[in-house]
């Protein structure tokens, strides 16, 4: 690789991370819809069971012998608090929470990552993987991580 390519693959490296010559601050976060969240299902929600709760399961192959019902088990309900909020897992409002804001203009579809930490009022961090986003984005994107994690918090509780 020459010496030119190289240069100019700093200077372009330097000026994404500068923000080429725009200052964060004066940059203001999308807005966000007033809708409870929602999400691709992962395996969290409840899933409605068919009327029959028991398949029939013949034990042999003669046409005479009845049917001998095996039960199937209940989906498990989601946890909810007095107040209404669902009691969810970490992984889980990590999962809303990378789905409210693939809903932004911009997001990039891989390479973003959100950890979910605390107890009674939760918090999230958003982490980008190198070149999945510029600096600009990016910032766009943490400025919106208050607001998101504010409104969430009225819907989920962080279960432990």
């Amino acid at each position: 690789m020459s010496d030119d390519v190289k240069d100019a693959g700093l200077v372009a490296m330097i000026s994404s991370i500068l923000g080429g010559g725009k200052r964060a601050d004066s940059m203001t976060p999308p807005p966000l819809a007033e809708v409870p969240p929602t999400a691709p299902s992962n395996g969290f929600e409840a899933v409605a069971v068919p009327a029959p709760l028991a398949i029939p399961i013949r034990r042999d192959d003669s046409p005479d012998a009845a049917p001998a019902a095996v039960p199937v088990e209940q989906a498990a309900k989601i946890a909810t608090t007095a107040d209404g909020r669902k009691l969810l897992p970490a992984e889980a409002i990590a999962d809303l929470v990378l789905g409210e804001l693939r809903k932004l203009e911009d997001f990039p579809a891989s390479g973003a990552s959100v950890t979910v930490y605390g107890y009674r009022h939760w918090n999230a961090m958003i982490t980008f993987a190198p070149f999945s986003t510029s600096f600009h984005n990016a910032t766009r994107f943490r400025q919106a991580m208050p607001d998101l994690v504010f409104k969430l918090r009225r819907f989920v509780e962080l279960e432990i």
